[in-house]
């Protein structure tokens, strides 16, 4: 039996010596490359943890002593180490989750995978706890230097700073990278830490001063490498950073020294106020393919083979990201006023291109979009056209941004959501389902959803093209669906993509959904129901089309792959309403729920977004039958819906 399968619980580690836990190091990085080579995953920040973890761990007392990782894609460790080591269905239905999920195990302590909100968490529970008479627990909260670049660490540091009197420790896993490298001011900072001449010298001179006098002189430097008033930091000054704030700072320590982070974390953990401790960590760690990967070192990969580390089973596809991408430098070849932004993900929302011709026209703000909206307005002001590329998950956290500082001010600003919709494998906060409901009720903005490439040219190009108020394009993960052409572009831009002289029902696909529709519409016409397909490509505002083809037929559906609650069928039906238009409206959507792992497809199907569910409810209604369907969520039952008129206004 391996060491690693021994391991039920993390007190498993106590009885472990150092070699053993060396070797337990070893096995896992062996464990992690061979099982998330085979399901994708995040493996990069993985292997730059394996100490760390099994250090964590062994000091502290998960979990009556919490954990909290920031983001969370770096806790496979912590999984392996609380007693999870199946992962062969990792970010699969059924299978462990890809970030901490307290369904899983009481060791999980925050869900959410968005960055930089760990330290109000650990804030909020280390006042709790010593509130609560709970003094002698610990609370740790795990967060990497890209994180730093995010305004609400630095909010919670700054409260942090005014409460001494609790056991709280801060993790800063540096490894100079986010998703790809930190940028901005703080990197510097922490690179200039990492690569000081004075601390590399001082380290090895030290160490083997200290050395010399046997155990208890590798004690004595493991302890003063990890004080701020220590041998090494005299010389280094590391801790100025952070000694205004009145915060206790310990290191830089090697994060992969298992003897090291285990006596410096005990001197944290001794303190008895806030700690900070600084271990310098490699992305990647043990792994050549990824070491070797300047992208992002292997910060989230697909299925790739474990030994070379090259992609298996790609679809060859051209990805939805592609397309913007290549079409981005166009734009900006033809205006110099376009300029292009985006928080920590200039690779992922595919900036890479832009930039390469652009080098002075892209800003990469690190994570924070907030203050990259806030600014954009600026730029906009000044007489520059930004283009704002952000997941769409990501974009909750600037909402208050869009709302005041983009549209109340009529700024021309573009923003460009990648990952929007159902997302699948990365759960519920991953998923981008919420910015259509979101941001349609901000005043004067523009919405548009591509159904396929050639429509994602040119509504960006449209969007670009709007100087007065802000504009968003939004398109999904993964392959870019196959060219719809229309039958008829209306005059308002509206796309119908299928024609029926029988006004039974109007199909509003949006986006994507809009080959969703053309296949609902085929199933109809074989039970003699006439259908009509649009796809409005500006979703918001209404098109006069839309209302205009409502109220000449008897039924319409709205498709998309946002919440339901609130979503575009939600403003057709008001919008519909208001011009007295009286025509029935269903709006198909997914449930406003948080939406575990799975597949995009299972996501669809479970909220019944299908062809086949869909023509059934259309049938039903229409021929006057009643056919019983349960609908289902991932996370929660949905009734079983009887009849057709119980889930649409008539």
């Amino acid at each position: 039996m391996t060491l690693l399968a021994s391991v039920t619980g993390p007190r498993d580690l106590d009885a472990m010596t150092m070699e053993q836990l060396e070797q337990l190091s070893s096995e896992i990085r062996d464990f992690l490359i061979e099982n998330v080579s085979r399901t994708g995953g995040h493996l990069g920040p993985n292997l730059g943890v394996v100490e760390l973890t099994i250090a964590l761990h062994r000091v502290f007392d998960s979990p009556a002593d919490p954990i909290i990782f920031d983001t969370g894609h770096q806790s496979y460790v912590h999984k392996l180490l609380t007693g999870r080591q199946d992962f062969s269905r990792l970010r699969s239905r059924e299978g462990l989750a890809g970030y901490p999920q307290r369904s899983e195990s009481p060791h999980d302590v925050v869900e959410s995978s968005h960055a930089s909100s760990s330290l109000s968490w650990a804030d909020g529970v280390s006042r709790a706890l010593t509130r609560t008479g709970r003094r002698d627990r610990h609370v740790v909260a795990v967060v990497g230097d890209g994180a730093l670049t995010g305004g609400m660490t630095w909010e919670a540091l700054n409260n942090i700073s005014d409460d001494n009197d609790r056991n709280l420790v801060i993790i800063v896993n540096d490894n100079g990278r986010s998703y790809a490298p930190t940028i901005g001011g703080m990197a510097r900072y922490l690179n200039r830490v990492r690569t000081a001449d004075a601390y590399e010298t001082m380290r090895g001179g030290s160490e083997s001063f200290f050395r010399a006098f046997g155990a208890a002189g590798r004690a004595t430097y493991r302890g003063l490498r990890g004080g701020t008033h220590g041998f090494l930091s005299r010389f280094t000054n590391n801790a100025a950073l952070y000694s205004n704030l009145d915060i206790k700072y310990l290191g830089p320590v090697d994060g992969h020294d298992l003897p090291s982070l285990i006596e410096t974390l005990k001197l944290a953990k001794d303190y008895g106020a806030p700690v900070i401790v600084h271990a310098i960590t490699e992305k990647g760690r043990g792994y050549e393919p990824a070491l070797l990967d300047e992208a992002d070192q292997f910060h989230a990969v697909g299925r790739i083979d474990p030994v070379t580390g090259e992609a298996l089973g790609s679809s060859g596809g051209t990805a939805w990201t592609d397309v913007f991408a290549e079409e981005l430098p166009h734009i900006g070849e033809e205006r110099a006023d376009v300029i292009a932004m985006t928080a920590a993900m200039l690779r992922p929302t595919g900036l890479l291109p832009f930039s390469q011709r652009f080098p002075d026209r892209v800003f990469d703000v690190g994570i924070a979009e907030q203050h990259a909206v806030a600014s954009a307005a600026g730029l906009a002001f000044g007489g520059l056209h930004p283009v704002v590329a952000i997941y769409a998950t990501f974009m909750n956290r600037a909402f208050d941004q869009v709302l005041m500082d983009v549209a109340l001010h009529r700024a021309g600003v573009t923003f460009v959501l990648d990952r929007a919709g159902v997302t699948g494998p990365d759960g519920p906060s991953h998923h981008g389902i919420w910015d259509l409901a979101m941001l349609q009720i901000v005043p004067h903005i523009r919405i548009a959803v591509p159904r396929d490439a050639e429509r994602l040219r040119e509504e960006l190009r449209e969007a670009v093209a709007v100087g007065d108020a802000p504009t968003v394009i939004r398109f999904p993960k993964g392959t870019v669906s196959p060219e719809l052409p229309a039958v008829e572009r209306l005059a308002d831009g509206v796309d119908v993509l299928v024609q029926s002289d029988a006004k039974d029902v109007l199909l509003v696909g949006i986006g994507p959904m809009a080959h969703l529709a053309v296949d609902v519409a085929e199933r109809l016409r074989a039970q003699g129901i006439g259908a009509t397909v649009v796809d409005p490509r500006w979703v918001v505002p209404v098109q006069p089309s839309i209302v205009e083809l409502s109220a000449s037929h008897r039924l319409v559906i709205t498709i998309e792959d946002g919440i339901r609650v609130g979503g575009i069928g939600t403003r057709v039906r008001q919008v519909l309403r208001e011009a007295g238009v009286d025509t029935a409206v269903d709006e198909l959507g997914v449930p406003d729920e948080f939406i575990d792992h799975a597949t995009r497809e299972q996501i669809l199907e479970d909220a019944g977004l299908t062809a086949a569910k869909i023509a059934q409810d259309v049938v039903a209604q229409v021929l006057g039958t009643r056919i019983p369907v349960a609908r289902q969520t991932p996370t929660s039952e949905i009734p079983t819906i009887p009849e057709w008129a119980s889930h649409h206004d008539s």
